[in-house]
């Protein structure tokens, strides 16, 4: 079990983790009242869900990534560590409850994910949107920004989200082209391109962002290229991480990238136009992303390694 400050991994093939994959703990005492919280309102987190390593820091410093519409997803991908299974019913209070969350923890950019939900006929794009419209009301001067699924590719699903006003829009592309079938099976490359594209279009100012993990197979070229992909379609803010292994019966990790080369990867990032790259071992979609977007509407060329 995951629990604050701790953070468990399957070792797999490779064995023990190497020693620069140190997570950081955060302070206990505010991690315990983020997590009592977050029970208290009955809401789900994606640290806690996914076994995020950066739990203890987030919490310690009264910030979460709140994952919505349950905790069980209709797609089984090879490296999450979320539950699959038959989802439970929307709550349509959840996003009142959210944005009291996020006004009790002080916050002024708040990070929004779901589980895939693919029985519902618009994908869950209402409730992102409402979400986002419950917190713009309690809290007016507070920024949202969206990690959402592919919607099976559905324009209309995403434009829903996106006339709700997020500050911006997050979708991830995960891994290269040559592994996606291996790594999310239900999902795909041209797919999740396509959405990130069409993103631009509906709301040509947003910025857009997704992310990689590195340590499934993928191949130093393969990784410059989705970059480029990325950028293609008009991806500014873009996250790299490693793999870890979430249980056994998860995908194994195939390679753990060694401290020195991630610097490798932030260059290839502001090589292929990125205004902000946030790349590391223990780099996450939302890690440290207030910063990343302040970084890109002040229109700073940076990168965080």
């Amino acid at each position: 079990m995951l629990t604050i400050g701790e953070n468990t991994f399957s070792p797999g093939r490779l064995g023990r983790l190497p020693p620069w994959l140190r997570v950081k703990v955060g302070k206990k005492g505010q991690g315990k009242e983020t997590q009592a919280l977050l029970q208290e309102l009955g809401l789900n987190t994606v640290c806690s869900s996914a076994r995020c390593p950066n739990l203890g820091e987030c919490y310690g410093c009264r910030t979460a990534t709140f994952l919505i519409m349950g905790r069980r997803c209709t797609r089984n991908c090879g490296f999450c560590a979320v539950s699959h299974g038959a989802p439970e019913p929307l709550d349509p209070d959840e996003p009142r409850r959210i944005a009291l969350a996020a006004q009790r923890l002080g916050l002024r950019y708040v990070v929004v994910t779901s589980v895939t939900r693919d029985d519902l006929p618009d994908g869950g794009a209402a409730h992102f949107a409402a979400t986002i419209r419950a917190v713009h009301q309690l809290l007016p001067e507070a920024a949202v920004e969206v990690l959402t699924p592919d919607f099976r590719g559905c324009r209309a699903s995403l434009a829903t989200v996106l006339e709700a006003g997020p500050a911006v829009f997050n979708h991830n592309l995960e891994t290269v082209a040559r592994l996606q079938k291996r790594v999310r099976p239900q999902a795909g490359y041209e797919t999740s391109l396509s959405l990130l594209a069409a993103a631009g279009e509906i709301a040509p100012h947003l910025p857009r962002k997704s992310g990689l993990m590195v340590g499934l197979g993928e191949t130093d070229e393969e990784i410059h290229q989705a970059l480029h992909d990325l950028a293609a379609v008009g991806v500014s803010i873009v996250t790299l991480g490693q793999y870890l292994q979430p249980t056994a019966q998860h995908l194994p990790v195939d390679r753990y990238v060694p401290p020195e080369h991630w610097s490798v990867y932030a260059e290839w990032a502001r090589e292929v136009g990125m205004a902000y790259a946030a790349v590391g071992p223990f780099v996450r979609s939302s890690y440290h992303a207030a910063e990343a977007a302040a970084a890109v509407n002040a229109g700073a060329d940076r990168s965080q390694v």
